[in-house]
């Protein structure tokens, strides 16, 4: 096979089954992959630290797309550079705010590998970070651009809140919403998505966008499944992202990666 491909793979609802593994049928086919020469990146809104066991467990030499594109490096090879986008902090501060209004149940604040929290939270802390990460109370004034804001509303509060940042910041931030049960909003500086990142991956390696198969489940996966030449939804995904891709595989719970490169690459 002459063209290598770039096979780039969310984390949750997509490589992972819902009890956060990868199954051995899915590694198994990467890894095949890998050995054809293909290069299989991840991409992904959580941060570096929490997708680290993934990378290593799949054996990855690429480089890796976290925060939804805020942070594009690799972790083996520190020549490649490390490309941080934060959030500014005026505009950071001006989202705590809004969100303040709104008497959200909590705010958490990351910096890189930093995290801050408004609200003590032992089920945020206990189902996002692990257990030995330091996590600080939210200071009253953020001293660092942030790399992304994380806001947990009220059920009833979710629609409104994302409405009201749109008004108020809509120049500035772009948010996702993490899909059920968490609703919670993801705020990252404006202009920033998958895509962005793995573009980035994408001219180091000298793969064009033809040449990308990518798999996702949710919405901070559009832009990834538009860029890519092969953009792939999970059976499980929400349906806007099945309306931008060209094709659907069986859910993360059914080997839906390996399904769709059995069948056509490996």
């Amino acid at each position: 096979m002459s063209h290598p491909l770039l096979i780039a793979i969310d984390l949750d609802g997509t490589l992972l089954t819902d009890a956060k593994k990868i199954s051995p049928r899915t590694k198994k086919a990467l890894q095949l992959a890998m050995k054809q020469g293909h290069k299989v990146v991840i991409s992904t809104g959580r941060p570096f630290r929490s997708s680290e066991p993934y990378y290593q467990e799949l054996q990855l030499d690429t480089p890796i797309v976290n925060f939804n594109g805020a942070l594009v490096h690799h972790p083996i090879d520190h020549h490649w550079g490390v490309f941080h986008t934060p959030l500014q902090m005026n505009v950071a501060q001006g989202v705590i705010r809004t969100s303040e209004k709104f008497g959200v149940r909590n705010i958490m604040v990351e910096v890189l590998d930093e995290v801050f929290l408004r609200e003590h939270d032992e089920v945020i802390m206990n189902t996002f970070f692990d257990p030995s990460l330091d996590v600080n109370k939210l200071p009253e004034i953020l001293h660092t651009d942030p790399t992304s804001v994380l806001i947990h509303p009220h059920e009833h509060n979710v629609d409104q809140l994302r409405r009201f940042l749109e008004e108020e910041h809509a120049e500035v931030i772009d948010h996702r919403k993490w899909g059920a049960p968490w609703n919670i909003i993801e705020i990252v500086r404006s202009g920033l998505s998958k895509a962005v990142g793995l573009e980035r991956v994408c001219a180091s390696f000298d793969i064009p966008a033809k040449n990308v198969i990518a798999f996702g489940d949710e919405d901070n996966d559009i832009e990834m499944l538009q860029f890519a030449g092969t953009g792939v939804a999970m059976s499980n995904a929400i349906p806007q992202l099945k309306e931008v891709a060209n094709t659907i595989t069986l859910s993360n719970e059914e080997d839906g990666i390996a399904h769709f490169l059995e069948k056509h690459v490996l």
